[in-house]
């Protein structure tokens, strides 16, 4: 799927639309500034997988700090099945520069 623009996800949380919304920060990055996302890091993916097997078919949405991460999150996870999955482009540092 095509990645998604800060612009058009500020629109869409702004909105309430239904998405899962993945930020795969560490713990502690996320505490320190999150967008209400459910924060499972890159590394935990793996073993953390079975927290999204339902939403193998929903639209899941990736963030992290600059949008690198969360690239690699959306590429694994399209191997794994998941047939919805958008990067945020620019992450969290471009969201915050809105």
């Amino acid at each position: 799927m095509e990645d998604i623009t800060v612009e058009d996800l500020k629109s869409r949380l702004d909105k309430n639309e239904k998405f899962v919304f993945l930020d795969v920060r560490e713990e502690w990055e996320y505490e320190d500034d999150n967008l209400g996302a459910k924060n499972i890091p890159l590394a935990d993916l793996p073993t953390r997988l079975d927290e999204l097997d339902d939403y193998k078919d929903a639209e899941i949405i990736v963030h992290c700090r600059s949008g690198a991460r969360s690239m690699n999150a959306k590429k694994f996870l399209e191997t794994k099945g998941f047939s919805k999955v958008r990067n945020t482009t620019g992450g969290i540092l471009a969201y915050r520069n809105l």
